[in-house]
């Protein structure tokens, strides 16, 4: 495990997680509810080894992930009613360079300001304003929950 990679000290404490941070472990991913959002169902998809690019991926790590993240979006929308999901990685943040996909719930209530890109406000908002663990835990119960019975 590199040194300071939050994703792989995680990774290395599976089975030991509070809900928030294991949402789902499975194909080589761990699901986890981005601990900085103040939007509820923000989720975290990482890979369960260290990988930087998409393109370090194996085969077996890539096959998975499709349909990993279309049952998480079906998860989400039956969760929090959103519309859709955006998903995007970018993995240049200090200390966040492990390789993570982002599968926000894009809500109808959305004004202009929060669409495509701009959801990212909801990460950058006062730490007063990022859901409780508690909160952060209950939905991911209940992601967990949905995800189980999507087809």
């Amino acid at each position: 495990m590199p040194d300071e990679c939050y994703p792989c000290a995680m990774n290395a404490r599976i089975g030991a997680l509070p809900p928030r941070e294991c949402v789902a472990v499975e194909g080589g991913w761990r699901v986890a509810h981005a601990f900085n959002s103040s939007l509820a169902g923000w989720l975290v998809v990482v890979p369960t080894r260290h990988v930087m690019a998409l393109d370090s991926l194996t085969p077996d790590e890539v096959a998975p992930l499709g349909d990993l993240l279309r049952r998480l979006s079906a998860a989400l929308r039956a969760v929090t009613g959103c519309t859709k999901t955006y998903l995007m990685m970018f993995a240049e943040q200090e200390g966040f360079g492990h390789l993570h996909i982002h599968v926000v719930p894009r809500l109808s209530s959305f004004t202009p300001d929060e669409r495509g890109p701009r959801v990212f406000a909801y990460l950058s908002r006062p730490e007063a304003q990022w859901l409780s663990k508690e909160d952060q835990d209950g939905v991911s119960i209940a992601v967990r929950e949905a995800l189980a019975v999507v087809d």
